[in-house]
């Protein structure tokens, strides 16, 4: 029986050894050179002293985990910030009565020009029975608002102005979500209608199609809800309503007891020839109905009486 030599079987144990050895060498240098092209391509950091270097290194390692920790936090907090105000203005403006056209006319032409939506608008010029007036009804955008207030100082007169807020942050958000759910759930719909691996029977597809349409129905609901409230909260709602300046007149006998008389004098008069001519309206037909044949009857028996005494 032959055995082998020692030096023989050392060296068939030695070279699987050596392989791995040889691998791991191989990989080392591989990764070495990554880092080293890496950190080649990467800005080189200013020196600085071994211990405070490694101590700075953390530092901003330790930063750069703390921003990017709190990055979501501000986002949230940057999200829950943003307020939905629907801004309503209810203004009150005097204008001489020749000048009400015009400024109404201005008013209205220079919402043409900026980001402004006329809703509605309407002019009653002056009669000799009633005095001129007109409205505007408008949304504004908030960044022309004060240009357009502006405009319409220089034109008439403010004599009020009333400013209402209301906060739709709540109504907005809960849309936003309901939103959301509802088109994840039809996009899940969608699937489940779009797969055939799964065997389902023809009921069961009729009923997903039946709940696709009724989600989708509720989706084009909210998303038209969305819309309204995009519309007050996005622009600024503002009606202006255009009166004739009122002449005061200040001393004289206009305002006597005496010039309140004379000035009175007629209208008392007019109010008491109506009273009368309502009085006859009212009385006539009883009049006509009643006395008149009762008076008939009365001379009758007037006249009988006196032929027997005859």
């Amino acid at each position: 029986m032959t055995h082998p030599r020692p030096s023989t079987l050392s060296s068939r144990m030695a070279l699987p050894a050596v392989l791995a050895l040889a691998a791991t060498l191989a990989l080392a240098g591989c990764n070495q050179r990554h880092d080293t092209a890496a950190m080649e391509s990467a800005p080189a950091p200013a020196p600085m002293a071994g211990g405070a270097g490694m101590k700075q290194g953390r530092a901003a390692t330790v930063q750069a985990e703390d921003a990017a920790a709190a990055a979501p936090e501000t986002s949230a907090q940057d999200e829950m910030a943003q307020r939905f105000l629907a801004v309503r203005q209810e203004l009150n403006v005097e204008v001489p009565q020749a000048q009400l056209a015009d400024a109404w006319g201005q008013v209205r032409d220079l919402c043409a020009t900026l980001r402004c939506e006329l809703l509605s608008a309407s002019l009653l010029r002056e009669t000799p029975q009633q005095p001129g007036n007109a409205m505007l009804e408008m949304r504004v955008a908030p960044a022309d608002v004060q240009r357009l207030l502006g405009t319409l100082a220089g034109v008439a007169t403010i004599v009020s102005q009333n400013t209402i807020s209301e906060d739709k942050t709540a109504e907005v958000i809960d849309v936003e979500a309901r939103i959301r759910n509802r088109t994840e759930f039809r996009d899940s719909l969608r699937l489940m209608l779009r797969d055939t691996t799964t065997k389902r029977t023809m009921s069961d597809l009729l009923e997903i199609q039946r709940t696709l349409s009724d989600t989708q129905a509720e989706l084009d609901a909210m998303a038209a809800q969305r819309k309204v409230l995009e519309q007050q909260t996005s622009k600024q709602h503002i009606q202006i309503q255009f009166t004739p300046t009122r002449a005061l007149v200040q001393g004289g006998t206009s305002y006597s007891p005496i010039g309140r008389a004379l000035r009175d004098a007629g209208h008392v008069l007019g109010e008491s020839m109506a009273a009368l001519i309502t009085f006859v309206a009212a009385v006539l037909p009883w009049l006509v109905l009643v006395v008149l044949p009762l008076g008939w009857v009365l001379r009758a028996l007037w006249r009988r009486r006196r032929a027997r005494k005859a």
